[in-house]
């Protein structure tokens, strides 16, 4: 990061955040703007996906020690923008994907996002991919559900181009999206650009085919050019792109200072002080725009958990001269750590304190709920009990649970239809039904790929309900899409099982998978264990053996896309970059398909993908 010649300015300003958030009890004047140039404030967040309560488990390492404790949650948040309020020149952001992800989406559809969003009143929203994912009638509504608070939060999304009639542009093209917005802050006006991925849209959601989405680079670059036309000199884009696109962007364009973003769900900056070493880059990154002058890139992670305030400092020609700021992960005060027998209970006063201590200068510290968000939050989750219990659709025959074909175990003793389903060659009928699920929620998905323990009960015939899915699947998984050739696919399966057989892992590690089918010998050596096996390719209607050179999509949990249960060979080919993440929950995806179709089944005999079964002892399974 360049030096400001200037430190004393930007320093004083870094002082004031620092006091704010730390909810210093008398709070110093901010540092006066000099003619000259100005400091601009920006607080943001990304990526919420409807987690509004805090995660109540998160696990921290302090002194080597495990510490579990409350994390974020969107009243925290609110407390924190709120902290900010006295800072001059502030800009509140939010870089898209506020929705989809939690029962909060499901049963609200947005409008509990909205009220959330709106104890904080940004100035701007701009629009990411998932805000597409029922559609732009569904994106309309929870548009509506925003305009209803009192902030009018301005809705920005440059490269999106809704048709005329449409439900984002009922009369006229900006009813609802705008390209940007130019705040002004005295004499000095800032104009705000919001750009949406283009691609990942288009081929991952679901907006109506009449909108159109234009290249991101080369919006961006219009939008400015006529801003600066209108005599604007400070710049900010609002991406939904991710971390390393807005620094390709930024190279690409001229008289660009700031992209606030959004997308890949980055975490920047040093957490290493409480156990968190998956930082991407410092906070805030800066790089070079096609001019060489700095630019300065920020995001706050995901899911409610990060709060970001950066400080930008403009010379008098309007580029930067340099950027500060901080990332805060805001904390309960509900601290455990293990005991003796390795349970996790809570800490004494003593021992508080001394966490307290530690996490200072960490990133991390205790925040206190905003109480008028936290009431907001508390009228919605009242009725998620109730929710758990609505039907969602009809099992017309139980969906027995099983591991591993053969298996001695039978996890569906006591379902009705399931007395010996652990013998059968087709093993888990709930793992083939949720792997189908999985491949109709991808727009893009050849065959879908699920493991046996990812799911954890069967699925009785009868009455399906929102907590019987939730208790089916339990998890906080969502679904990445990754490319493969047919010779990875068979690794692929083959690092399954290998997993339980060879490594002494877990035999929840086996597979099952929908539009994907094999024969299988348990007695045989890793890498011969698997044949015949057939693909249903998006493309095709009839069953076709794997090509080792053809290029397939499978969408899977991100549990095994990044390597879990063993799945090494998915592991290299998500490091590799030829993934996705959808960010579509798993069992978001399982609800929407029982609503889709009102009754699920067991699959006909020919879509199972254990085909035929041969058992360790060499014998055949029926």
């Amino acid at each position: 990061m360049r030096q400001t010649s200037r430190p004393s300015l930007l320093s004083a300003a870094l002082l004031a955040i620092g006091c704010l958030l730390a909810a210093c009890h008398s709070v110093p004047p901010p540092a006066p703007v000099p003619a000259t140039g100005l400091v601009l404030h920006i607080a943001h967040i990304n990526d919420h996906h409807s987690n509004l309560e805090p995660l109540p488990d998160f696990e921290l390492r302090l002194d080597g020690v495990p510490t579990r404790v409350e994390a974020g949650g969107f009243p925290r948040l609110t407390a924190l923008f709120k902290a900010s309020s006295g800072l001059p020149n502030l800009l509140k952001i939010h870089a898209g994907d506020a929705m989809t992800g939690t029962l909060y989406h499901t049963l609200y559809n947005g409008e509990a996002d909205a009220a959330l969003m709106n104890t904080v009143c940004f100035d701007v929203f701009e629009l990411g991919n998932h805000e597409f994912d029922e559609g732009d009638a569904g994106l309309r509504r929870f548009l509506d559900h925003l305009r209803q608070g009192p902030c009018r939060t301005t809705v920005l999304a440059a490269n999106v181009e809704p048709a005329i009639g449409s439900p984002l542009a009922p009369a006229s093209a900006n009813d609802y999206l705008q390209p940007y917005l130019v705040r002004q802050f005295g004499d000095i006006g800032v104009g705000i650009v919001g750009i949406e991925v283009r691609g990942k849209t288009m081929n991952s959601s679901r907006p109506l085919p009449s909108t159109r989405f234009h290249d991101e680079v080369e919006t961006a670059q219009r939008m400015i050019d006529e801003l600066r036309e209108r005599g604007i000199r400070h710049i900010v884009l609002v991406t939904h792109q991710g971390y390393e696109a807005d620094k390709a962007m930024a190279a690409r364009l001229s008289d660009v200072d700031v992209i606030i973003g959004g997308d890949s769900h980055t975490l920047l900056g040093d957490f290493s002080a409480i156990g968190i070493a998956a930082a991407a880059g410092p906070y805030p990154t800066v790089v070079r725009n096609r001019d060489g002058d700095p630019v300065c890139i920020g995001q706050a992670w995901e899911y409610a958990k990060i709060f970001g305030l950066m400080a930008v400092r403009f010379d008098q020609r309007g580029a930067v001269a340099s950027c500060g700021g901080s990332l805060t992960l805001p904390l309960g005060d509900d601290f455990r750590q293990p005991d003796r027998s390795g349970t996790f209970v809570a800490v004494n006063a003593a021992a508080r304190q001394r966490i307290l201590a530690a996490l200072q200068g960490s990133g991390a510290r205790s925040v206190a709920p905003d109480p008028l968000a936290q009431a907001e939050l508390a009228r919605y989750a009242s009725r998620l009990d109730d929710m758990k219990r609505q039907r969602i659709g009809t099992a017309s025959e139980s969906l027995c649970l099983v591991r591993v074909p053969g298996e001695a175990t039978n996890r569906s003793g006591g379902v009705s239809g399931c007395e010996n389903a652990n013998q059968l060659a087709r093993g888990s009928d709930i793992a083939q039904a949720v792997a189908e699920a999985y491949r109709q929620a991808s727009r893009l998905a050849d065959f879908a790929l699920q493991n046996g323990g990812g799911i954890r009960t069967p699925l009785p015939r009868g009455e399906v309900t929102y907590g019987t899915a939730y208790t089916v699947l339990p998890y906080t998984n969502v679904l990445y899409e990754l490319q493969l050739t047919g010779r990875q696919l068979a690794e692929v399966l083959e690092d399954a099982v290998g997993n339980h057989l060879d490594d002494g892992g877990s035999d929840g590690s086996h597979p099952y998978a929908a539009g994907l089918r094999w024969h299988l010998d348990l007695r045989q050596p890793r890498g011969s264990r698997f044949s015949r096996i057939e693909v249903r390719a998006r493309d095709r209607d009839a069953w076709q053996a794997i090509d080792p050179e053809r290029s397939y999509t499978v969408v899977t949990s991100d549990y095994l896309a990044t390597g879990g249960d063993g799945y090494a060979t998915l592991a290299r080919i998500n490091q590799a970059g030829r993934s996705v993440n959808t960010y579509l929950s798993y069992t978001q995806t399982f609800v929407d398909y029982l609503q889709a179709r009102g009754t699920v089944a067991r699959p006909p005999a020919a879509d199972y993908s254990h085909q035929r079964v041969i058992g360790r002892d060499g014998k055949p399974l029926p």
